[in-house]
C-alpha cells in the first residue's frame, strides 16, 4: 500500500524542518552545517520524498543564514543535490541495509556532490576550476556529511521500532 500523508506525518515533517533550521545554525565551514541530520533521519523514518524535502529546505536555511555565499542559483542547485542525496539514502537503505546506505550517503554527499557542485560552480562562473572548488570544500563536507549521517543512523536505530508506522501507512 502506498504511503499516505496524514496529520502526524505532517507534524513530524514540520518538526524535522524546524530541527533542520537549528542544525543550520551549527556551522562547520561557510554554509556547511548540521542541517542535514534531520533530513537523513526523516528519509529513513518517513521515506525518500519527505527526507528530500527536508534536505533541500535545510540547505536553503543554512545558505540563507550564511548570506548565500555562492549566490542563490548555486544554492538552489545544491539544495536539489541535497534532496537527491537524502532520497538516495532512503532508497539504498530499503534495498540493502543501514550500514551500506550510510557509507553511500556519506560518499554521495561528501564526494560526489562536492565534485558536482564544483562543476556547477565553474558553469556559473563562481570558480575558475572544478578542483579549485573541490579541494577546499572536500574535507569540511566529508566531516559534516559523516556527522549528519552517523547521528541520523543512530537515532533511526534508537527510534525505529517505537516510531515505525506511526507517521505513515505501509
Amino acid at each position: 500500500m502506498k504511503n499516505q500523508l496524514n496529520t502526524k506525518t505532517l507534524v513530524f515533517t514540520a518538526l524535522l524542518i524546524a530541527l533542520s533550521y537549528l542544525g543550520s545554525l551549527v556551522k562547520i565551514f561557510g554554509s556547511v552545517a548540521l542541517d542535514a541530520l534531520p533530513a537523513y533521519f526523516g528519509a529513513l523514518m518517513l521515506g525518500g520524498p519527505i527526507g528530500a524535502l527536508i534536505g533541500a529546505v535545510g540547505h536553503l536555511f543554512s545558505a540563507a543564514l550564511s548570506g548565500f555565499p555562492m549566490g542563490l542559483p548555486m544554492h538552489i542547485l545544491v539544495a536539489a543535490c541535497m534532496a537527491g542525496a537524502c532520497y538516495a539514502y532512503a532508497w539504498i537503505n530499503k534495498k540493502t541495509n543501514l550500514v551500506v546506505a550510510s557509507v553511500a550517503a556519506i560518499l554521495i554527499n561528501g564526494v560526489v556532490m562536492t565534485f558536482l557542485s564544483g562543476v556547477l560552480a565553474v558553469i556559473l562562473g563562481i570558480s575558475p576550476s572544478v578542483m579549485g572548488f573541490v579541494i577546499p570544500m572536500l574535507v569540511p563536507l566529508l566531516i559534516a556529511s559523516t556527522v549528519n549521517v552517523v547521528i541520523a543512523a543512530l537515532l533511526y536505530l534508537a527510534f525505529e521500532k517505537a516510531l515505525k508506522g506511526k507517521f505513515t501507512q505501509e
